[in-house]
């Protein structure tokens, strides 16, 4: 693979570090969505502390560096603690159901994010309309949507910039941070919308959606892929089978 996923630049001989990146998306996808169903039931810290501890160790075999990681993932770290730190102080479980909450919600985010950044957007619709049988529009949102990312990156520090420029600044004031954090969240909106619409008319004039399309690309399954799923069908009954064992499997409607 060339440069071209969302956030890594893969080298053509990547080696182990890059293995993530060569398979199909749709396997990926497969794999985080069947993790994400599978964790909804159970709500103890084991299950999901046990699939979290395997998904970190691909991590140093998917090319993402740990800034790249903390940056993308931050958002996620900070609704496991909010997440726990609710359970803790209004749940029935206490500190063992407030672990158990952040854990699941890391458990469930951390393949998905792993999949969009470690996928070519192009290779993720590719995977999408020919593997998952997926209509093309929704996956064209998709591949639309996942080349726009870094765009929305670049307008949120352009704004930024500007508004800095015209001495919009918030200094120590908390409430001041919040105010601007909302209007640049607004201009962003605004852009955004802006944006969108131009992709669409683009779009509408090259003719998307009025009828079957040929592909430039052939999205190859490989033995790995199935090897990806059936792993993760066998690290949700391992986790669940190990959490019973140890007498902590706790299910959300027991």
């Amino acid at each position: 693979m060339g440069g071209d996923t969302l956030t890594l630049d893969v080298p053509a001989e990547g080696g182990a570090r890059y293995w993530m990146t060569g398979l199909n998306p749709a396997a990926k996808l497969l794999a985080a969505l069947a993790i994400a169903i599978g964790l909804i039931p159970a709500v103890d810290a084991v299950t999901g502390g046990l699939v979290l501890f395997v998904v970190l160790l691909t991590v140093p075999f998917s090319g993402v560096d740990r800034r790249t990681l903390m940056l993308l993932g931050g958002p996620f770290l900070l609704m496991g603690l909010s997440s726990g730190t609710v359970n803790y102080l209004y749940g029935e479980q206490g500190l063992e159901g407030a672990v158990g909450a952040a854990v699941r919600l890391l458990a469930i985010a951390l393949p998905g994010l792993l999949a969009a950044i470690t996928s070519d957007p192009t290779e993720m619709s590719d995977g999408l309309v020919q593997r998952l049988k997926v209509p093309e529009r929704p996956a064209m949102g998709v591949l639309a949507a996942l080349r726009l990312i870094p765009l929305l990156a670049d307008q949120w520090r352009t704004i930024t910039l500007a508004r800095r420029a015209r001495g919009l600044e918030a200094g120590y004031n908390p409430f001041n941070v919040v105010r601007l954090f909302f209007g640049r969240l607004f201009a962003l909106l605004v852009r955004s919308i802006r944006t969108g619409t131009l992709l669409a008319t683009a779009m509408d004039a090259r003719a998307f959606g009025t009828g079957p399309r040929t592909h430039a690309r052939i999205s190859y399954w490989r033995r790995a892929d199935t090897l990806l799923l059936v792993g993760t069908g066998a690290l949700l009954i391992g986790a669940y089978a190990l959490s019973a064992r140890l007498g902590t499997l706790v299910l959300l409607f027991s």
